[in-house]
């Protein structure tokens, strides 16, 4: 194979496949039946055409025949007159009208079979036509929602990499943080409490296990004190026959009565 052959063959390639990636399927439906209904006028012109001719000729068939006829007539009148001569001129002017009579019978039966033809392909061609209207409007419509259905595809492709996308997951991730700061915030907030809690009630059983050793210090039982409110009830009076007061004792008793206002 030649270098220009090759060099052809890849030109041609070329074209092919712009003219491919260019043809548009509804430009392409509609420019083909636009051909299809130019071709159907030039067949009805044809056939209009042809259907003239063939008039023409059997006008011409009908009068030679009739000019036949007559000079016939005139053979026989002028056998019968006698004019054997005046006979003879007029067959031989029946024999060229005869004659030009078959050729032109030839040439109708010709016209009528080819009218004929051309009749049932523009019957054909206009079925044909119908046929292409309406699959072009199926066509017309399948291309149509494959387009669509293309677009939304690359629609649907093209949001998670889109910068809006990207902004609903920013916001998404700062909202979790938000979330996430105030959940901390709120935890911190009822440690706090619970720390309050927590020695409050430390200092209840601080209190409670001291009155009850108050209590077994002064001879008393240590299941006598429940409550830190039945310290005192539960704690026997010092009347001034008892034994002297301690220093601590006093001021365990200043604690107390604190304690109890």
């Amino acid at each position: 194979m030649g270098l220009f052959d090759r060099l052809s063959r890849v030109v041609r390639a070329n074209m092919n496949d712009l003219v491919s990636k260019a043809e548009d399927p509804e430009k392409v439906l509609e420019q083909a039946l636009i051909d299809m209904q130019e071709d159907l006028i030039q067949l009805r012109q044809a056939v209009a055409s042809t259907i003239a001719t063939q008039k023409r000729t059997e006008g011409q068939y009908q009068k030679n025949l009739q000019s036949a006829e007559q000079w016939q007539q005139r053979a026989q009148l002028a056998l019968q007159k006698g004019d054997e001569n005046l006979a003879r001129q007029a067959l031989t002017q029946k024999k060229t009208y005869a004659d030009t009579a078959a050729t032109l019978k030839l040439q109708l039966d010709q016209q009528v079979i080819q009218v004929e033809t051309i009749k049932r392909n523009l019957i054909a061609l206009e079925s044909k036509i119908s046929e292409a209207k309406t699959k072009k409007d199926m066509l017309k419509a399948r291309a149509q929602a494959a387009k669509a259905n293309q677009q939304l595809s690359e629609a649907m492709s093209n949001i998670g990499t889109s910068s809006a996308m990207a902004a609903f997951e920013r916001m998404e991730e700062k909202v979790m943080q938000i979330e996430a700061h105030s959940q901390a915030a709120a935890e911190i907030g009822g440690t706090g409490i619970e720390n309050q809690w927590v020695q409050l009630e430390g200092g209840s059983a601080v209190d409670d296990e001291l009155a009850m050793m108050k209590l077994a210090m002064a001879g008393g039982s240590p299941n006598q004190a429940s409550l830190p409110g039945q310290v005192q009830d539960s704690i026997p009076q010092f009347t001034s026959q008892t034994a002297p007061k301690s220093a601590v004792d006093e001021e365990l008793e200043a604690l107390r009565r604190e304690l109890n206002k």
